[in-house]
């Protein structure tokens, strides 16, 4: 705009009321010295701004004037004499004077225009000026200083910007650096009597660089003013690699310590406690068709779904953020030295650690509160240097003597003081405080996964989950147990992959269904080659090999020491504790919560992700203890081929031949040898058929659980405003087997969408344990993406209509489908009936059921005690009754602890899809990381 405006000035193209006035250039200047004329001879004839406000509107309108000649002018042809004579008369000065002095928002916003329009017009050198500089910085500090009036939002945000546009000149033309920039020699000896926190925190450096000072008491302020004061400090940071006192000027200013203090400020505003919650007007549909209960709150034990807490939860992490930025942004090595030693010392050590450590379960949520939040950082970090530090910090990794460093030796000498300083303070303050060594970050995971409560378990495997995919190489020998694997080593043959991929296949289709599994199948082949693609550690195996045949990603490591060496092809050991646990857990699938189960699936996957752990062994049976028939033992050793006597070619083919068919041998099952993994799916999928013979309609309400699904799904594109509904009644009375429960709040979801029948519904995938909404397997598969086949519904035995019923265990039978027109009444049942079938169908979901018994046990079942018998009249009447009353309060002990094991036949049914969809990522991801990584042998 301003190159058109030059263009058509003095032109008949230009603004006519502008020509008689602004054309001239002489008159242009008589009238910007008559008006500064007037401001100066207004200002000295009020004695007090504040209280003249006659005065002040006038010198207010004054200056507007002024910065109006001086933008209209710098727009205009040359010559500019109004800006000329800005600068030799140095006019500036004293209008800075009047805006500090003035205590007027008003005048004090129009003298940082006018600074700001002399600063744009990119004339006279006013940025090099020092007589500017130290002006401008003047007023800048004054107006924003504790002693200056409060200033309104608007005008700190020119403020800020003003003084970001000039780290943007700095960074373009490092030269005028000086101008702004001044750094004061100052003698040793004169800080023998200064306070040591007055020297730790370098209060006395302020007059040497105000703009830096200025910066960092925006940079915790959202929106526009703090974007300008984050990108305006990354500016100065950057400027540091070419000034070797700037340079040892940030290292020895209290840049570092300020950053720490307040990420640990903002650290410690987050809620102590938390619980994990989702208000019902947005809960995941997954969760609904659970057995869900929102946590119970107070004022100590926050919501993780509270406005309040999400608020100080991304102003936390947007702060994090930022280090990571100016981490990027630092080329010099001392600085982002002095700043990791700080983030350590006061945040890690002072802060996050001990947070962990005073963590609990007893106290109502403290250590879902720490696990979460520090899951949340490992997610929002991308720098190798502060992941380093963090996880090297709190996993207690050994310790390595500090490379030497190419940097000066002044900036060097002055970082180690900066160090002793920071070493020398912190001392004073902590007495005898714990560290990692004692108790590290695998001890409270290890803690956690054994607790009682389902939240803490929850997100400890989802931080677990984070560790291993995002940051693979700091779990090898902290988190898992591992042991190297050698290149020439027994290797998974063709024939024992597809043995496996047929029991994993078998697994899951034993859990029941008749929709389209193989548009199941193929989504998740696209989500697992996705997944293993984008993984940290596949990158060095799949990308393409440089000319020495390496390919190396330099970029990805921490540049200071200690950092985990390259990784290798490793497994895990048998008796690895992470993996016992989480086959403990698994065990429990049934009666978990969703969000563990979906945690618990989403651990066991990132386990099996990186390219370079084998899952030979834990997942799949080990190759080197493969057993074959005997029939495929035997070879034919006489064949003169064989034997060197016939031509060598075709003795050669053969050879390979022989080779081809014993790769492609399927080896004997053996249970003995078989992985806890697959022996803890495998009982799972027993555990279906025990609940498919005792639970009433299982595969038909299996199968409408499915197809509820789908239909949440479709509706949840067009939300529908739910109703609050009164809190659910007790669902486990048999009396109420016929009458449908009250519906819950937990319950609109499915009122919304089945407002015919009332039956819960849920939506997107079961299998969304990285999101809960995001769709995975279901989407597009189980038959959704194809019409079902028609089948012959059968109504509850409970109402015979007459119509042919099929066995209760056939899985092409089902109950009335909730997605058809209830109006046209189902296959000759009537319309009026479906309300009927759709309570029995409740009364079965609201069943309680527990955990099946493997099938070489038998519960215990209260016996009454026979020697009682031998008794005579009355005593053995009352010895009788006391006996029973004594078995009757075991047996209440025992209920009490089976009842908290008790879930709803709907809880199940929810984990029984969940599990199969566990089955097909699984076979998925053994596929396709056979194909990528090169894992099966042909020959």
């Amino acid at each position: 705009m301003d190159f058109w405006s030059r263009l058509i000035a003095g032109t008949s193209l230009a603004p006519a009321g502008n020509k008689a006035s602004t054309h001239n250039p002489e008159k242009r200047l008589a009238r910007f010295k008559k008006e500064y004329s007037q401001l100066l001879q207004i200002w000295r004839g009020a004695s007090n701004l504040s209280r003249d406000h006659e005065a002040a509107e006038n010198i207010r309108d004054s200056l507007q004037q002024l910065t109006a000649i001086i933008s209209d002018e710098s727009r205009r042809p040359l010559p500019h004499p109004c800006i000329t004579f800005a600068s030799a008369k140095q006019i500036y000065v004293p209008i800075g004077k009047i805006a500090t002095t003035s205590y007027n928002e008003w005048i004090i916003r129009e003298g940082v225009a006018f600074f700001a329009t002399l600063i744009d017009s990119e004339e006279e050198d006013f940025v090099e000026n020092d007589t500017f500089s130290n002006s401008l910085m003047n007023l800048l500090v004054r107006i924003t200083g504790a002693n200056s009036i409060r200033l309104g939002s608007d005008t700190e945000v020119e403020v800020v910007e003003l003084s970001f546009n000039i780290t943007t000149k700095i960074r373009l033309n490092p030269d005028i650096l000086p101008a702004w920039f001044t750094a004061q020699e100052r003698n040793d000896t004169s800080d023998d009597g200064q306070d040591p926190h007055e020297k730790f925190t370098g209060k006395t450096h302020k007059e040497d660089f105000p703009l830096f000072y200025l910066l960092i008491d925006y940079i915790h302020h959202e929106g526009r003013i703090g974007d300008f004061a984050r990108t305006g400090l990354l500016y100065i940071i950057e400027a540091a690699s070419s000034s070797v006192a700037l340079e040892q000027w940030i290292v020895e200013s209290d840049l570092a310590t300020l950053m720490a203090t307040g990420l640990g400020a903002l650290y410690s505003q987050l809620s102590r406690k938390l619980v994990i919650d989702h208000p019902l007007e947005d809960l995941p549909p997954i969760l609904a068709l659970s057995d869900y209960q929102q946590p119970h709150t107070t004022s100590e034990i926050v919501s993780s779904s509270s406005p309040d807490f999400q608020m100080h939860m991304e102003t936390f992490l947007s702060h994090l953020v930022f280090w990571q930025d100016v981490l990027n942004h630092c080329k010099s090595g001392e600085v982002k030295q002095t700043l990791l030693e700080h983030f350590q010392v006061i945040f890690l050590q002072q802060l996050l650690y001990p947070s962990l450590l005073e963590s609990s379960d007893v106290d109502g949520g403290s250590s879902v509160a720490v696990l979460t939040y520090l899951r949340r950082i490992l997610e929002a970090l991308d720098h190798p240097d502060m992941i380093h530090l963090i996880l090297h910090y709190l996993l207690a990794l050994p310790d390595t003597a500090p490379a030497p460093s190419g940097s000066r030796a002044s900036v060097s000498a002055a970082r180690k003081r900066k160090s002793m300083d920071l070493a020398t303070m912190m001392s004073t303050q902590v007495e005898a405080a714990s560290t990692p060594a004692l108790f590290n970050l695998v001890d409270l995971i290890q803690a956690s996964l054994r607790s009682l409560n389902e939240q803490t378990i929850s997100v400890t495997l989802q931080l677990v989950s984070v560790i291993l995919r995002r940051h693979h190489r700091y779990a090898v020998t902290t988190l898992l147990w591992t042991s190297q694997t050698l290149a020439d080593g027994p290797q998974r043959t063709i024939g024992a992959h597809e043995m496996e991929m047929q029991f994993l296949l078998t697994l899951a289709g034993n859990v029941g269904g008749d929709d389209n599994f193989d548009e199941v199948y193929e989504n998740h082949i696209k989500d697992c080659t996705s997944m293993l693609e984008s993984h940290s550690c596949s990158v060095t195996l799949i990308a393409p090999k440089s000319a020495g045949g390496t390919s190396k990603f330099t970029g990805s490591q921490a540049t200071i020491p200690g950092a985990p060496r390259d990784i290798r092809s490793h497994t895990l050991r048998p008796e690895d504790p992470m993996l016992k646990t989480l086959v403990s857990i698994l065990g429990n699938f049934f009666i978990n919560s969703v969000e563990t189960n979906l945690s618990l699936t989403g651990s066991i996957v990132d386990l099996a992700t990186c390219g370079f752990m084998r899952i030979d062994g834990w997942l799949l049976p080990d190759p080197s203890k493969y057993v074959y028939d005997e029939d495929d033992e035997e070879e034919v050793v006489d064949d003169p081929l064989l034997l060197g006597l016939g031509d060598p070619v075709e003795a050669q083919e053969k050879a390979q031949i022989r080779q081809l068919k014993r790769a492609r041998r399927t080896p004997k099952w053996s249970e003995s040898q078989a992985p806890t993994m697959l022996k803890g799916l495998k009982l799972l999928v027993d555990q279906i058929s025990t609940y498919r013979a005792e639970i009433p309609r299982f595969d038909e309400l299996l199968q409408q659980r499915r197809e509820a699904f789908q239909a949440a799904s479709s509706a949840h594109a067009t939300p529908i405003p739910i109703r609050q509904q009164a809190p659910r009644s007790s669902l486990d009375s048999p009396s109420r087997s016929v009458s449908p429960p009250r519906p819950s709040a937990l319950d609109a979801l499915a009122q919304r969408i089945f407002p015919e029948l009332g039956t819960p519904s849920r939506s997107n995938s079961p299998r969304g344990r990285r999101s809960q909404e995001r769709s995975s397997g279901l989407n597009g598969g189980y038959g959704f993406a194809t019409p079902t086949s028609s089948r012959n519904p059968i109504p509850p035995p409970q109402f015979p209509m007459g119509i042919d019923q099929s066995s209760r265990g056939s899985s092409r039978a089902f109950s009335p489908s909730p997605l058809r027109d209830a109006e046209q009444g189902i296959k000759g049942v009537p319309a009026s009936q479906a309300a009927a079938f759709a309570a029995i169908d409740q009364s079965i979901l609201a069943r309680k059921v527990s955990q099946p018994l493997p099938k070489n046990e038998v519960s215990a079942i209260p016996f009454p005690n026979l020697k009682a018998t031998s008794e005579e009249g009355s005593t053995k009447g009352s010895a009788a009754g006391a006996d029973d009353s004594t078995l009757s309060e075991e047996n209440q002990e025992e209920d009490k602890e089976n009842e908290q094991k008790m879930v709803s036949v709907n809880h199940v049914l929810t984990n029984v899809i969940i599990l199969q969809e566990f089955l097909l990522e699984l076979a998925a991801l053994v596929q396709v990381r056979a194909g990528l990584f090169g894992e099966v042998r042909y020959v």
